[in-house]
């Protein structure tokens, strides 16, 4: 099957309705439909269900509109990787500033003596970013934090680090040495739900942090946070019964790249010894 008749599809079966389609593509609407029931036919089921006023997908289009995206965005990803792949060799590894459990320095000096290794360009990105990236060919290996959205990827767990609350220093909780999740109202299961509306608005740490010290939000953060961002306005306070948060190293599973099995090796390794820190 061509590229063309399913970005044909997807147009349609985004759209459904294939004058906006049609607009869309930068084509006239007789040709795409006639696309359209050429793919019905070379499949040999009816994708949409036509009538003079709606068009709506069958139960066959909606399994071809999830499975069309992830193709079409396997070859956008495969073009990437392979302009890339024609300049200078490097290796780009995502992740969120201030993301990185402190691995990052010990794993890019562990990794350059790595055979097979090549430059590395961080790229910084925003909250959860890491794996469209990774899926478009924007990047080769991430670091991201639990949960995310793992389709076509693999993982390696590299650290599992304690939360800490992060409140204003003059607000009421800030007077006890420890909090539990029941003095924010919460349990394990509302952790990551509490954590995404404390981010929401706001594009990076140092503007959620400044949200805090205005009694905005309290939110928790990994303790690895803590000792990078001493603030006066800020108390943290550790929360034993939160769930820990899981750091991860992905990579797209087609992947084949030495280099990048390389920095795999590198950061599962400085990762063991992180958790071993009095192994001789």
């Amino acid at each position: 099957m061509e590229s063309r008749p399913l970005r044909y599809f997807v147009a349609v079966a985004e759209e459904l309705n294939f004058a906006r389609a049609a607009e869309r593509l930068g084509i006239s609407p007789p040709p795409l439909s006639r696309a359209i029931r050429r793919l019905e036919a070379e499949l040999g089921v009816a994708l949409f269900e036509r009538t003079t006023h709606s068009v709506t997908r069958t139960p066959a289009g909606d399994v071809l509109l999830a499975e069309a995206r992830v193709a079409l965005n396997a070859l956008e990803a495969a073009g990437r990787r392979a302009r890339r792949a024609a300049g200078e060799p490097k290796l780009v590894l995502a992740m969120k500033a201030d993301g990185d459990a402190g691995l990052l320095e010990p794993i890019l000096a562990r990794y350059a003596c790595e055979p097979g290794s090549v430059p590395v360009a961080v790229r910084l990105c925003g909250w959860q970013e890491q794996p469209r990236l990774l899926r478009g060919g924007e990047a080769d290996v991430a670091l991201v934090h639990a949960p995310f959205d793992g389709t076509g990827l693999d993982t390696e767990t590299l650290a599992a680090e304690p939360r800490v609350a992060v409140l204003a220093a003059d607000h009421p909780l800030a007077a006890r040495d420890r909090l539990e999740l029941a003095d924010l109202g919460l349990d394990a299961g509302s952790v990551e739900r509490y954590i995404d509306e404390a981010r929401r608005g706001h594009d990076d740490l140092a503007q959620v942090l400044t949200a805090v010290s205005l009694r905005k939000v309290v939110t928790l953060l990994p303790a690895s946070v803590t000792a990078r961002y001493p603030r006066p306005g800020i108390a943290y306070r550790p929360i034993p019964d939160a769930p820990p948060v899981v750091l991860s190293l992905a990579w797209p599973q087609q992947s084949r790249s030495t280099a990048t099995a390389a920095l795999i090796r590198a950061a599962t390794e400085v990762a063991t010894a992180a958790r071993q820190p009095d192994r001789p």
